[in-house]
């Protein structure tokens, strides 16, 4: 998603590079184009009309920074901008009503709902560490029941077993009841929905909302569906009450309207997003971030946060450890691959590096890449424990038994073998550099080159002065 939005982005701002002044004439050519690549997207006309004349006003009326380029300060104030379209600042749930915290979660058919929950709850039992129960209350999709429970076991989570021949809010009420005598923190209830919007649905939506006590309510709009999620979202709220809105499916090639016009259109905070079909694929919705996403500047902070919960920090220091004394390993190299899995696909992380936005666009699809890692591991799972901690062993008999193993060729293992081999010099050599201090020559690879600092401060004039704990954004001039 926002791929063709950022390709458009990037395109608009060509006219205001190597121009010395943000002067009416360019601005007024350059927001001609934001303005056409916004409609594109399928976001909303009047949002687009302010959006353009909020910016069209900041640039005007900005003096440029010494040092600074025009191209610079007006992606500045475009962020700056998109981000308080989509609501300025991360919006969290209310966690902190004893003793049972409802949150329900209500939409159309399609849009994810029973999935959302899973997510939901695996995310607040490992972020916020509390205690879930799910509560099935979809008394007209039966297998919507089926499906959560299933979630819940896979997750280990617990659930009520409803009746599902009462009344949701009677559902709702027993599922309260079993919550408090288990001592849960949290209930996540799923409710129906239809593929339209009806007064059945509705009534039964209101009824539930009354026999709660301050709840928190969810919708979850597909994405794919562009400005009819921002209709569906904003006749939920009129008739239910929303306290958030949460979009679905945003890893597809939607063009991104909703997540751009449901705050101003609804005044409701988008609270989280899906980008995949896993369970952990789900993320707090954070609009300076998107922003940053979307004009190609990075998510650093993101791209952190998803390391530290990646990382290992036991394989890690063993790593360390063997290539302080020149050691690598097949499996330091599994636990790599494995790391990188649970990071995401190779895309989603580069799109969170600045700069690669435009570079991934050039190398187009990346599936291959990922393919080869699976035929990787295959060859791997063929190979002995031994073979794995000390790889010289592997001689010509032993790669045909590793690849009569997985059906691969032995050229295709010898492939493999060659270019672990590069790699773990590569890692050796990295780690003698950070020993040294230097850039020093890597085995088979020669001197590392290329490496700069990232113009940190042209960076501090645009944005201010930032947080130290958090990774300063090497946005700068080699992105125009």
């Amino acid at each position: 998603m926002f791929d063709n939005l950022s390709e458009k982005f990037s395109d608009a701002f060509r006219s205001l590079r190597g121009t010395n002044k943000i002067s009416e004439d360019n601005v007024e050519e350059t927001l001609k184009q934001v303005k056409t690549a916004l409609l594109e997207a399928d976001v909303n006309f009047k949002v687009v009309k302010e959006f353009v004349e909020k910016v069209k006003a900041q640039a005007l009326g900005e003096k440029v920074l010494r040092g600074v380029e025009p191209g610079q300060q007006f992606v500045k104030i475009m962020h700056d901008e998109l981000a308080a379209l989509m609501g300025g600042e991360n919006s969290e749930l209310n966690l902190k009503r004893p003793p049972v915290i409802p949150i329900l979660i209500v939409g159309l058919n399609g849009a994810g709902k029973t999935t959302f929950a899973g997510k939901l709850a695996l995310h607040l039992r490992n972020k916020s560490k509390k205690d879930v129960l799910l509560i099935p209350a979809d008394n007209f999709r039966p297998a919507a029941k089926d499906q959560l429970i299933t979630h819940a076991k896979n997750l280990g989570v617990d659930y009520f077993d409803s009746d599902l021949s009462m009344k949701p809010v009677d559902i709702v009420r027993a599922g309260l009841a079993e919550a408090k005598r288990l001592h849960k923190e949290i209930a996540i209830i799923d409710t129906a929905g239809r593929l339209q919007i009806d007064e059945e649905l509705m009534s039964q939506l209101v009824d539930v909302r009354k026999s709660l006590d301050n709840p928190e309510v969810l919708m979850v709009a597909d994405a794919m569906t562009g400005q009819e999620a921002v209709n569906v979202s904003k006749v939920f709220h009129e008739k239910v009450g929303l306290t958030g809105v949460v979009l679905s499916k945003m890893d597809s090639d939607a063009r991104g309207g909703a997540a751009l016009s449901i705050r101003y259109v609804t005044g409701v905070p988008i609270k989280f997003i899906s980008v995949g079909e896993k369970m952990k694929d789900l993320e707090p919705f954070h609009p300076d971030r998107l922003a940053k996403r979307i004009l190609d500047m990075g998510d650093v902070v993101s791209l952190v946060e998803k390391a530290e919960e990646a990382i290992n920090q036991d394989d890690a220091m063993g790593m360390m450890a063997n290539l302080e004394r020149g050691k690598f390993t097949i499996n330091d190299f599994v636990k790599q691959m494995e790391t990188i899995n649970r990071l995401g696909s190779f895309g989603s992380i580069l799109k969170m590096i600045p700069g690669m936005g435009g570079a991934l666009r050039q190398m187009g699809d990346l599936s291959p890449a990922e393919n080869e890692m699976k035929k990787m591991r295959v060859i791997i799972n063929s190979m002995t424990k031994k073979e794995r901690e000390e790889v010289s062993i592997v001689d010509g008999s032993r790669r045909k038994r590793i690849a009569a193993g997985c059906g691969q060729t032995v050229q295709e293992v010898n492939q493999f073998l060659e270019r672990f081999e590069q790699m773990r010099q590569m890692m050796v050599g990295m780690m003698g550099m950070m020993k040294g201090g230097g850039l020093p020559n890597i085995p088979g690879m020669g001197p590392v080159k290329g490496f700069r600092q990232a113009p940190q401060q042209q960076n501090q004039q645009v944005f201010g002065q930032q947080d130290k704990k958090k990774p300063k954004s090497p946005f700068g001039k080699k992105y125009f």
